[in-house]
């Protein structure tokens, strides 16, 4: 698991070996360590360059300084962890820290988990935006269980398909006067998609009885762009 981890996180060292034949239980956990706002304050922390890859796909200098440690909450048994604090050289971003429940994880590992989280999270932000994830209101676990992995794989499914009617190339991208993108998002390929079905309904197939009204070209041009964009 990686995580962020709270500053006042209460962090200890491993318990000392109990001596043969003391009785009680044995100790979850030694003496505390320094805090983690300690170990930021201090002025000989040693910090450790290390470059690792960053969004966008760009590659980033940080300091970081790592250390394994017993994260303890009253009432719950100890958790082993490595936390990883990680500063900015350039000043530009401000200072966090990181866990990782595998002791034997690095920090240039941990820091790429923590960067490969990104496209989850936004993933499912896309999705219950969109999709209506974790919206649903059902009172069954197995409602939950069952619709909750046939939304994301709707969420993929739309993907695919707007890549394909792309074919491989640009997805459209709303410009407006408030808010300008420079990259699709899910909102523009479910609209794609949306634009692709309601065309197929409407401009191919023949229907049984005439059934029509003349409408400007263009007035049905900007239904067919605009009612995706808005439903």
């Amino acid at each position: 698991m990686v995580s962020r981890l709270r500053w006042d996180a209460a962090l200890y060292h491993p318990p000392s070996p109990q001596p043969a034949g003391k009785r009680g239980p044995k100790p979850m956990k030694g003496t505390r360590q320094r805090s983690l706002q300690g170990w930021a304050e201090r002025s000989d922390t040693p910090w450790e360059t290390i470059e690792v890859d960053w969004y966008g796909g760009k590659r980033k200098l940080l300091w970081v300084f790592s250390r394994t440690a017993l994260w303890y909450t009253p009432g719950l048994p100890p958790v082993a962890l490595r936390y990883v604090l990680v500063c900015d050289p350039e000043g530009k971003l401000r200072m966090e820290v990181f866990f990782c429940t595998d002791l034997d994880a690095t920090p240039a590992q941990i820091l790429q988990w923590v960067v490969m989280r990104w496209s989850v999270e936004v993933t499912f932000e896309e999705a219950r935006a969109h999709l209506g994830l974790e919206t649903q209101r059902q009172w069954s676990d197995q409602a939950i269980a069952r619709t909750t992995p046939i939304r994301l794989a709707l969420f993929s499914l739309v993907t695919v398909l707007a890549w394909q009617l792309s074919q491989g190339g640009h997805i459209p991208v709303p410009v407006t006067a408030w808010y300008r993108k420079t990259e699709p998002t899910f909102a523009d390929c479910l609209a794609l998609v949306r634009s692709h079905l309601w065309r197929a309904r409407y401009l191919v197939n023949s229907t049984p009885e005439a059934e029509w009204m003349q409408l400007p070209r263009e007035a049905l041009e900007l239904l067919i762009h605009g009612f995706p964009l808005a439903a």
